[in-house]
């Protein structure tokens, strides 16, 4: 079996590595338009050395914002901002990888280190949300948003579409669909906050129906040499986790065969009451089934942080990538580091840009 240093090639796409950089939200963009930050912050994960540097969770339209805060690409100002950061993260040899999404109940939030809830009622700084049905999240995100018309959906799809045509043509590589984590596509498939009653409520065929028909409308448009894949939520910690599971592996079996080529297996966070069990590597055994069942290559994050505790995951066949999130805030040249744990001089050396391998090559007894 390959292991966390050997290449993985999907379409005409290959990583130097089986390391991603999770698509960690900055909160630091202005009109959803990418700045100084986004390119200090992306570019240096980028030469860090892992194989594929994901951009944060990226609106496809001014509601679908997390955050006043979060990034955009709803139009062309803010392709034109990323397409610089973009040739910069491919020139370093990383794969430029983006995560797109709308928020749903869950936007127009404050700023984590400003409270995470939601902006209150009638502060120009917010907007109104939207949902499947107008249910809240609860806690501090306790806005009941607007039960989304038919009409909405179609806006909101056509939405994932263009944002999806503007990554293509500004260089990214490799496409996310934000499937997960209580946003507006989870929604929809979560019983717990899908309540409607027309064709996209009730069973799971309706449930499933936006995020099929969303997938279905980006492949139309993304190139067919590079990666589509999708972060789903499989499991809830609700108590109906087999039922969950069971649900997702054949959404996900079916946007396969709608042109799905890469699954991200993470949590749906659709309810507060979740007892989720947090502990190291803990959805691995999950994403190996949804792996195993569906046939598609998968990946997933939450709790991995140690080299050889990565390298088993891919040896062991659990997952095709591993995505890392704050280990590489913390060390963004945390490849390198792995690379030597595990005893695999010449994998270390080429994770660094030239101009640090050669110091620390050149004066490695140092």
């Amino acid at each position: 079996m390959p292991g966390l240093f050997d290449p993985f090639s999907l379409k005409n796409v290959t990583l130097r590595n089986r390391i991603v950089t999770s698509p960690m939200c900055q909160y630091s963009a202005q009109d959803g338009v990418a700045n100084e930050w986004h390119r200090a912050h992306l570019a240096g994960l980028a030469r860090g050395g892992a194989g594929l540097v994901v951009i944060e969770a990226t609106g496809v339209s001014p509601e679908g914002r997390i955050t006043p805060a979060c990034l955009g690409l709803w139009n062309d100002t803010q392709a034109e901002a990323l397409a610089p950061i973009v040739a910069e993260m491919r020139k370093a040899g990383a794969v430029a990888g983006i995560q797109i999404g709308h928020a749903g109940r869950k936007a127009s939030a404050n700023l984590p280190w400003e409270g995470d809830d939601h902006i209150p009622a009638g502060d120009p700084s917010g907007w109104e949300t939207i949902a499947p049905s107008a249910v809240a999240q609860g806690g501090g995100l306790g806005r009941v948003p607007r039960a989304m018309t038919l009409a909405d959906i179609e806006r909101v799809r056509g939405d994932f579409v263009a944002a999806a045509e503007r990554a293509r043509d500004i260089g990214i590589q490799w496409l996310k669909l934000h499937f997960a984590h209580g946003y507006l596509a989870q929604s929809f498939l979560s019983r717990h906050a899908n309540k409607r009653d027309d064709a996209y409520g009730g069973s799971f065929e309706n449930r499933a129906r936006f995020l099929i028909e969303t997938l279905v409308a980006v492949r139309k448009v993304w190139p067919e040499d590079r990666p589509l894949s999708a972060r789903l939520g499989v499991i809830e910690y609700d108590g109906q986790d087999e039922e969950t599971l069971v649900e997702a592996i054949e959404l996900v079996k079916r946007l396969k065969a709608e042109g799905l080529d890469f699954i991200d297996v993470s949590i749906g966070f659709s309810t507060n009451e979740a007892k989720i069990p947090w502990g190291p590597a803990f959805l691995a055994p999950v994403a190996e089934r949804v792996r195993r069942e569906s046939g598609l290559p998968a990946s997933t994050s939450w709790y991995i942080s140690q080299p050889e505790q990565a390298d088993a995951l891919v040896r062991e066949g659990k997952v095709d990538l591993v995505t890392l999130g704050r280990p590489l805030l913390a060390d963004p040249h945390w490849p390198y580091a792995a690379a030597k744990a595990l005893g695999i001089e010449d994998a270390a050396w080429k994770t660094l840009p030239a101009p640090y391998a050669h110091w620390l090559s050149r004066y490695r007894a140092a």
